[in-house]
C-alpha cells in the first residue's frame, strides 16, 4: 500500500511509489539495495565516487552508444550546441496556443514543448519528436528508416539545428546516429523541462509569483530541483575503482546514487523537508552549493543544464499567463516509479 510522503509541502502532499517512499524512509546513507547494488546517498561519498574513474560510454543517457556504435565527443558537442540554438530561437518566438497545455502533466506539457521547439522540422524528421511515434516501437522503427532513406534535404534550412544534423550526415551510419541523437536530445530535454515545471506547479500551488518576479519563479525552480528533482538516480556499474572507498562497496556491487536523498540530509539542509524558495536569495551560482546535485555530477553533468531552467521559466511564465489551474485532488498528487521524477494532474487553462 502507497503512503503519503513525510513532508506536505505548503499543504501540497506527495504520495510517492513504495520503492521510493522505502528509500526516503532510510535513515544510511550507504545501504545495500539488493545482493549486487548499493545506495548512496552521502555527499562527500558520492563525490568520492563520481571522481574515481571516468563515466562509461554504458553510463551515459544521450551518449551512449547508438546505431551500433560509441557516439564521439565531438558528435556530442555539435548535437548540444544544435539543441541550444533550438532552445534559444524557440524561447524568443511566439509559443503555440495555449490550450495545448490542458489536460494531463507532465505529458501535455512535454507534447506542447515538442510542437513549440522542433515542428518547424520537415516530414519525416518532425515524427521523430511525436509522442504518438516515440511510444510505439513499431513507428519509431518506421520513421528512422524512412528518415535515413529522405532527410528532407530540399527543405534545408527551414529547419531546426537538430535536423540539419541529419541531413548533414556524410554516410547512412552517421545519419543513423544523428536521427537517434535527434530522438535522445529532443525527449530528455522536453519530458526533463516538463516533469521540472509540473512538480513546481505543483509546489508552489496558489502562492505563485507575481507577475514580473522572475528572481521569484527562479528561485523557485532551484528549490524544485532540490526537493523533487525529476534526476533522482544515477547509475554507476561496479568495479575495483570503488573498493576502498567504503567497506561496503565490493568490486561486483554496482552503485545508485541518489541526489533525491541528498537534497534532504539534514547535514547540510535546514528544514530540508519544507518547499523554502528564498533559501536561493542571493545564491549566485546554486550549482556550487554543497550537497546540490541537479543536473548530475562533475565530469558527467547534463550538458543541457544550461538550457532546463530558462526553457522552465518560459513554459511557466505560459501557464500562469494563461491561468493554469489543477484539478483533481487538491491537496494530494502521486508520482510513480520512473526514471523521471514528476507529480502527475489534471490542468486546464483558463484563457
Amino acid at each position: 500500500m502507497e503512503e503519503l510522503a513525510p513532508a506536505a509541502v505548503r499543504d501540497h502532499c506527495v504520495v510517492y511509489a513504495p520503492r521510493i517512499q522505502d528509500l526516503l524512509a532510510r535513515e544510511e546513507k550507504v545501504f545495500r539495495i539488493d545482493a549486487t547494488t548499493v545506495g548512496v546517498s552521502d555527499f562527500r561519498l558520492i563525490s568520492d565516487i563520481v571522481a574515481a574513474r571516468p563515466v562509461l560510454a554504458s553510463e551515459r543517457s544521450v551518449y551512449k552508444p547508438a546505431a551500433g556504435a560509441d557516439i564521439h565527443h565531438d558528435s556530442a558537442t555539435r548535437t548540444i550546441r544544435a539543441l541550444g540554438q533550438d532552445v534559444m530561437a524557440g524561447i524568443h518566438t511566439p509559443p503555440p496556443p495555449a490550450h495545448g497545455l490542458s489536460g494531463a502533466w507532465p505529458d501535455a506539457a512535454t507534447t506542447y514543448l515538442r510542437e513549440w521547439l522542433f515542428s518547424s522540422d520537415p516530414l519525416p524528421i518532425s515524427l521523430l519528436s511525436k509522442r504518438g511515434v516515440t511510444r510505439s516501437n513499431t513507428l519509431s522503427r518506421i520513421v528512422d528508416r524512412a528518415v535515413t532513406v529522405w532527410p528532407g534535404s530540399d527543405l534545408e534550412g527551414r529547419g531546426t539545428a537538430l535536423a540539419e544534423q541529419i541531413r548533414g550526415a556524410s554516410d547512412t551510419q552517421d545519419r543513423k546516429q544523428a536521427i537517434a541523437l535527434y530522438r535522445r536530445a529532443t525527449a530528455t530535454l522536453c519530458d526533463g523541462v516538463a516533469a521540472l515545471a509540473a512538480n513546481a506547479l505543483w509546489l508552489m500551488g496558489p502562492a505563485r509569483p507575481q507577475e514580473g518576479a522572475r528572481a521569484e519563479l527562479t528561485a523557485a525552480l532551484w528549490e524544485t530541483l532540490r526537493l523533487l528533482p525529476p534526476a533522482w538516480m544515477l547509475f554507476r556499474k561496479g568495479g575495483d575503482a570503488y573498493t576502498g572507498l567504503h567497506p561496503d562497496i565490493r568490486p561486483e556491487d554496482d552503485l545508485a546514487l541518489f541526489p533525491l536523498l541528498m537534497h534532504r540530509d539534514p547535514d547540510h539542509w535546514s528544514d530540508p523537508l519544507e518547499f523554502r524558495p528564498e533559501r536561493w536569495a542571493g545564491v549566485a551560482d546554486p550549482e556550487r552549493t554543497p550537497a546540490f546535485m541537479p543536473f548530475g555530477f562533475d565530469g558527467a553533468r547534463c550538458w543541457a543544464k544550461h538550457l532546463v531552467v530558462p526553457l522552465a521559466e518560459r513554459l511557466l511564465d505560459i501557464a500562469f499567463d494563461n491561468r493554469l489551474v489543477i484539478h483533481g485532488t487538491p491537496h494530494e498528487t502521486h508520482i510513480p516509479l520512473r526514471s523521471l521524477l514528476s507529480v502527475r494532474f489534471e490542468a486546464e487553462t483558463g484563457a
